[in-house]
């Protein structure tokens, strides 16, 4: 498999001199393609600082990310911007849905951002997704007339409009009941095994660690532990 996203010797500091905030410390990252990756560890740990890096939301102040074969570092940001826009699917804990919009409207969001209109594959495609996420029928329904498991479903379809290589999930299910989690995660698992995708996941859920191909541990923006699964 090759290597899809690489983080070397990552720091990322916030704050002054006077009273830096080191959220990252050197960070060694390697991700390979076709794989799902969870990254785990207590609140401030950096987890979320990781994601963001690697993912060219923020910039790190020390080492390189190189995402899809790119050094994010040599870029600016609309070459950046159009890099996640054709490489890059995100799905966030609080599903950042338009509640104007349908589903379906949505879902195709990204297309539309793109500067492009939907075609009608475009449209097929959305409604194909729709229903994998077990949401046929309901492309016309707003986010207010959807449970939270059915909207985290609608942004989860978003992510995948757009065929990316990688998606980022952060905390996707943490706002979920156990049941509504569960089938997330089957669709997020289903994404690497079915699509040949990369997933990266930030959270807090065991759940989701149990079923990841590789476990990430972070604690004090360090990389402390890191678990490869062993194939059943």
């Amino acid at each position: 498999m090759s290597n899809l996203l690489e983080l070397e010797r990552v720091s990322r500091t916030y704050g002054d001199r006077r009273r830096p905030v080191h959220a990252l410390h050197g960070l060694d990252v390697v991700v390979q393609a076709r794989s799902l990756t969870a990254v785990v560890g207590p609140s401030g740990c950096g987890k979320s600082t990781f994601l963001q890096c690697a993912a060219g939301l923020d910039r790190p102040t020390a080492g390189t990310v190189r995402l899809a074969g790119r050094d994010l570092g040599h870029m600016g940001e609309r070459e950046r911007t159009r890099l996640r826009r054709e490489h890059v699917g995100f799905v966030f804990q609080a599903f950042n849905l338009l509640p104007a919009l349908t589903a379906q409207e949505n879902v195709l969001l990204p297309v539309r951002l793109g500067g492009g209109r939907c075609s009608p594959e475009d449209v097929a495609r959305a409604r194909d997704l729709l229903a994998r996420v077990g949401l046929d029928g309901r492309g016309d329904a707003r986010p207010g007339e959807l449970s939270g498991g059915q909207q985290q479903r609608v942004a989860l379809a978003r992510a995948l409009v757009t065929a990316p290589d990688i998606v980022f999930a952060d905390e996707p299910t943490g706002s979920l009941d156990q049941e509504t989690a569960a089938g997330v995660l089957d669709l997020l698992r289903g994404v690497v095994d079915r699509d040949g995708a990369t997933v990266v996941v930030v959270t807090h859920d065991p759940a989701v660690a149990a079923r990841a191909d590789r476990v990430l541990r972070l604690a004090h923006g360090r990389l402390v532990g890191d678990t490869v699964a062993v194939p059943a």
